[in-house]
């Protein structure tokens, strides 16, 4: 039997090459509420900038104001871009983000409002907590709602192991909370489909379907999140076989697309701080439960509890 490789898990050497495919395609999109929340933002700037464009005075007239018609018709020009933006869809985040910025004027030019010598406070007051519920909104959309930059790494280790079985550990699915310790439990749904929970802050989880886009056996795996998950991500395995016998170089790429909110803070507490920390610990033990046939474990016990190679494969 060849002696075992002694390389560690490194990060990403040239042992493998760039490869375009649907795994680079992007990742599953935000959730619908998102969408919806926009779009209904994008249709309230609309209709409150026609409203300021071309009643001015009704509208005044109605929270209680001075009438500022110039002021308010310039306002309702920027109210319209807005909105027009939002439901273009183009850069989304940027114009919703630029409806925060203009509902602080807003709310400013209320408060100036109730100095006025024609004011009518109660009339202000309604006005001004309108505006609050639709920044709280806005505010909502730009920092949990609003698209993440994705985070991406891979890490490599060489294992004394032929390709073939190697991809055929990998394929298995139901293998992986063994040795990810984030993972509470993956059930395969069909040949090509499977759900993930995976372990959150404050005894909850996290959960979500993956669909296997490449299978090329001793040569590649790769998966990705479908629509809506908690935690969209895509990952591959690429496996090539070293020189002289000496067994095969794993890589295992993954890339997450990290929500706000709580669902971020869960994504912290999944991963830690550095990810690639993460993963490179959880290569080793593949590392060791291949090559040694087992896991052994001290954690929490005086003695080391093991996982048997025999259990996990088919």
């Amino acid at each position: 039997m060849p002696q075992a490789h002694t390389s560690s898990i490194a990060a990403t050497r040239p042992l493998f090459g760039a490869r375009q495919n649907d795994d680079h395609a992007p990742l599953a999109p935000p959730a619908r509420s998102r969408q919806q929340l926009a779009n209904a933002l994008g249709w309230f700037s609309v209709a409150l900038g026609l409203t300021e464009l071309l009643m001015p005075r009704g509208l005044a007239r109605a929270i209680g104001a001075p009438e500022r018609t110039s002021l308010l018709r310039g306002l309702g020009l920027r109210e319209l871009t807005s909105g027009i933006g939002i439901l273009l869809g183009g850069n989304r985040d940027a114009w919703v983000q630029s409806r925060v910025a203009g509902d602080l004027i807003d709310l400013a030019l209320l408060g100036a409002s109730f100095r006025a010598r024609r004011a009518k406070p109660a009339k202000l007051a309604a006005a001004t907590v309108a505006v609050l519920g639709v920044t709280a909104l806005d505010v909502l959309y730009s920092t949990r709602l609003a698209r993440p930059t994705p985070v991406a790494f891979s890490r490599s280790v060489a294992i004394n192991r032929p390709a073939d079985e190697l991809h055929l550990f990998m394929r298995n699915i139901e293998n992986l909370p063994q040795l990810m310790s984030h993972l509470e439990s993956v059930k395969k749904i069909d040949d090509r489909r499977s759900h993930w929970i995976a372990k959150a802050p404050a005894g909850t989880t996290l959960e979500w379907d993956v669909v296997i886009t490449e299978d090329e056996p001793g040569r590649r795996l790769a998966w990705r999140s479908v629509e809506h998950a908690d935690l969209a991500h895509r990952g591959s395995v690429e496996l090539r076989p070293l020189a002289e016998g000496r067994g095969t170089a794993l890589k295992v790429s993954l890339e997450f697309d990290p929500p706000g909110g709580a669902i971020g803070a869960a994504f912290g507490k999944l991963f830690g701080k550095v990810p690639e920390v993460q993963l490179a610990r959880d290569l080793r033990r593949l590392k060791q439960l291949l090559e040694t046939g087992e896991i052994a474990s001290t954690e929490g016990q005086p003695s080391g509890r093991r996982t048997a190679l025999s259990r996990l494969l088919p």
